[in-house]
């Protein structure tokens, strides 16, 4: 998978409207500054669009597949047709199903739930949590971090070699790390899986709000994204892919709507007919607000354009790893190195500094948000910092000594919404902050650190 190459001009796409653009806050030194949100990787600020078009629906809302009221009927199609909308989005096949869950974790339980018996998994140790833990059910081979995307494909290739050839097997893999934002080899390692005869799901949390996605071109079995980070945050998410697993296995949740047919056995005992659609898994009252607010930031980023999208993401991120290059003690962290192919989620760590003082000061002294810690992702932060996991000390002291290892890293990450003056405000604050320190006193609450009274 490469980014696109188009030049970046910011005349080809500006910042896309977004929710709090206009908020402000409080700084501790006195006076307020717009919020610069800079912690997408987490939850990206929703859409105007999106915002709009759940705001125009609200007074529709009706119950799904559940009435014959106009508007029980109006809300059940605008629910199947967002089903449709994300299909197109992420070029699924005919005959796939497109699942609408809660978010990328629990679309990924749910095929953890729906792996046939004896499934042999594979999963990168350099995978978020989301995709790293729901197989534990599983016959689970975890594979070291690698340091290539052709080291990647390669460390598979051997891994699947050795397995039970008879037995089905699934590859789980990152599109983009929510550490260090670099693409990984999604189509390669797709042809590895397919040529061992195992299937593979693709984590796409952090790749479908930053890029393209097309399951078909990748060649992948499945999708799993979340609204919340597509600029959608009402509480959806998909699972979008092959059938037969799904429509095989016990219904992830029993209960209305994901049932067909219920009849009681003489036994004095319930039979159950469950549906073959994506309805299987998806029972209760359906998120309906959650899954139009998702289709319509797949459609509102697909008339963006995503030539323009991406050339202006790519100008930001080289102004933030321009700018963090030109400070003293700061260190960028990277699997793959500088010339990796990435998106807009950079992680680093500053020597002398705990990340969480940094991030605090960041928040209360120049009003940006960022993230500090392992970002779930805990197995890879360690290997990027070379530390062991320990207790991180108080946010007042200096996290390491100079030539010391750092404990944890603060995390940047920005997107279509983000504004050229919140990446030059960070930067800047950076740079002030290691040059001349913080200009307030933090201490520890609840194991957070937090400006001092």
């Amino acid at each position: 998978m490469s980014v696109s190459t188009a030049a970046a001009d910011q005349s080809v796409c500006t910042p896309l409207p977004v929710l709090g653009r206009d908020v402000t806050v409080p700084l501790v030194t006195g006076g307020e500054v717009s919020y610069a949100a800079l912690d997408y990787a987490a939850s990206a600020p929703a859409l105007q669009r999106v915002w709009d078009d759940v705001a125009a629906y609200a007074p529709y809302y009706g119950s799904v597949h559940r009435g014959a009221g106009y508007l029980s009927q109006l809300s059940t199609d605008l629910f199947e047709n967002a089903r449709k909308t994300v299909a197109d989005f992420l070029g699924c096949r005919p005959a796939d199903q497109v699942v609408f869950t809660r978010s990328t974790t629990d679309s990924l339980n749910l095929l953890a739930r729906a792996v046939p018996a004896g499934c042999q998994v594979f999963v990168f140790e350099t995978e978020h949590h989301a995709s790293l833990l729901p197989w534990q059910d599983a016959r689970v081979t975890y594979l070291d971090a690698p340091r290539t995307p052709r080291q990647a494909v390669e460390t598979l290739e051997r891994a699947l070699a050795d397995r039970d050839p008879h037995g089905p097997a699934l590859v789980c893999v990152t599109g983009a790390s929510n550490v260090t934002g670099e693409l990984w080899p999604v189509r390669e390692l797709a042809a590895a899986a397919h040529a061992h005869g195992a299937r593979i799901v693709l984590d796409a949390a952090q790749l479908a709000p930053h890029h393209p996605v097309d399951l078909r071109e990748l060649d992948v079995d499945w999708i799993a994204f979340s609204g919340h980070k597509l600029y959608a945050p009402f509480g959806s998410g998909v699972l979008a892919g092959r059938a037969d697993w799904l429509q095989a296995a016990e219904p992830y949740l029993a209960g209305g709507g994901a049932s067909r047919k219920v009849t009681r056995r003489e036994d004095g005992g319930v039979a159950v007919e469950w549906h073959e659609t994506a309805a299987r898994h998806e029972a209760g009252s359906p998120n309906v607000i959650g899954a139009y607010a998702i289709a319509s930031a797949c459609k509102a980023l697909t008339e963006a354009g995503w030539d323009g999208l991406v050339a202006r993401e790519q100008h930001l991120i080289a102004k933030v790893r321009e700018g963090l290059a030109e400070v003293p003690g700061v260190r960028v962290l990277s699997l793959f190195g500088d010339d990796a192919p990435r998106v807009g989620v950079i992680s680093f760590v500053v020597e002398g500094w705990n990340s969480s003082h940094f991030a605090a000061a960041l928040s209360a002294e120049y009003g940006i948000g960022v993230r500090d810690g392992l970002f779930c992702a805990h197995p890879l932060v360690r290997t990027l910092l070379g530390s062991d996991p320990q207790t991180q000390g108080e946010c007042g002291a200096p996290e390491a000594a100079p030539g010391e290892k750092s404990l944890n890293a603060i995390r940047v990450s920005f997107g279509a919404g983000t504004p050229d003056e919140h990446v030059e405000r960070f930067v800047n604050a950076v740079r002030e902050l290691v040059a001349q320190g913080a200009k307030w006193q933090y201490r520890t609450e609840d194991g957070r650190c937090v400006p001092a009274v």
